[in-house]
């Protein structure tokens, strides 16, 4: 067993060494860093593996340490753009279609259902992430934050969707949404203010779970996430404003047009991938990154 300890230590040092306190950096330097922080938000933001920890983790591995709230939340922003800009007419679609069902007292048409099972979707993680605001102001430096917890939530969450995997029934298509299903998936989202957990992998596990089948559980993990994502990006980029960030604004702009184009390309990429293929894939890499996590972090806890 890893202790709780190295964790906290490794990481210690890592924020003495943080991307956002780095002013020695040369322009062009930064602009590297930042462009491989997009890479790697427009990745893991939409496949099923989670953002929070490997912006966490593979600037420490790299030895560039954690690069703090104020970078990630920045170039969140790229994905935000990409996955609105992706769904824009199912969007529309959904806007359309609840307006009518409310003028009309009619919420039998798919959109319409669609929208509600978005709306009660969000109310969990916005209710968790209000609460964590309030009544948890340090959770930032909680122990569910640290790298031996995410080490543990990603082989926690791949054992997860291996079992959603094996016992869902993959029969459901996104045309047959109910307001039920929101609150299901929207549960699972929540979960996601653990680092490790994953959003899009919460959400797919629990679709997959609830009998859809993949292609429809991903896309509705998209729609049922650009609240989130959104509300989350914009509030996490208001508290950043009041924090330096090293380099100015052109390794910012790398870093949001990054994360931009690599989202977009994921989110195409993921949802045909998943009209052929299972999530298995997936399973594999979080069991390996969370087991490779505790190994490194053994490794150097035994000096």
């Amino acid at each position: 067993m890893v202790p709780v300890l190295a964790a906290a230590d490794l990481q210690a040092g890592a924020s003495a060494g943080s991307l956002a306190g780095e002013t020695d950096l040369g322009v062009w330097q930064t602009c590297w860093h930042y462009l491989v922080l997009g890479v790697v938000q427009g990745i893991t933001e939409f496949l099923p593996i989670s953002s929070s920890a490997h912006l966490k983790v593979v600037p420490v591995v790299l030895g560039w340490g954690d690069p703090g709230v104020a970078v990630t939340a920045t170039i969140q922003l790229g994905s935000i753009v990409a996955v609105i800009a992706f769904f824009w007419r199912d969007l529309q679609q959904v806007v359309q279609a609840v307006a009518q069902a409310w003028r009309r007292g009619d919420w039998s048409a798919p959109s319409a259902r669609l929208g509600v099972a978005i709306a009660i979707g969000t109310l969990p993680i916005v209710v968790v992430g209000l609460a964590i605001k309030k009544f948890v102001p340090d959770y930032d430096h909680s122990p569910l934050r640290s790298l031996t917890s995410i080490g543990v939530v990603s082989i926690v969450m791949a054992l997860l969707l291996a079992l959603a995997e094996q016992v869902g029934r993959r029969r459901r298509m996104l045309d047959q949404v109910r307001p039920l299903d929101g609150l299901w998936v929207g549960l699972a989202q929540a979960l996601a203010v653990i680092p490790g957990v994953s959003r899009s992998g919460s959400t797919l596990t629990a679709s997959l779970f609830d009998g859809w089948n993949r292609s429809d559980a991903a896309r509705f993990s998209f729609l049922l996430g650009i609240p989130a994502i959104t509300l989350s990006g914009l509030v996490e980029f208001k508290d950043a404003l009041h924090q330096p960030m090293a380099g100015g604004v052109v390794p910012l702009v790398v870093g949001i047009a990054s994360a931009l184009v690599v989202s977009w390309a994921a989110i195409a990429w993921l949802l045909a991938f998943l009209q052929r293929h299972s999530t298995w894939w997936f399973v594999g890499y979080r069991l390996v990154f969370g087991a490779s996590l505790l190994l490194w972090l053994g490794r150097g806890a035994g000096g």
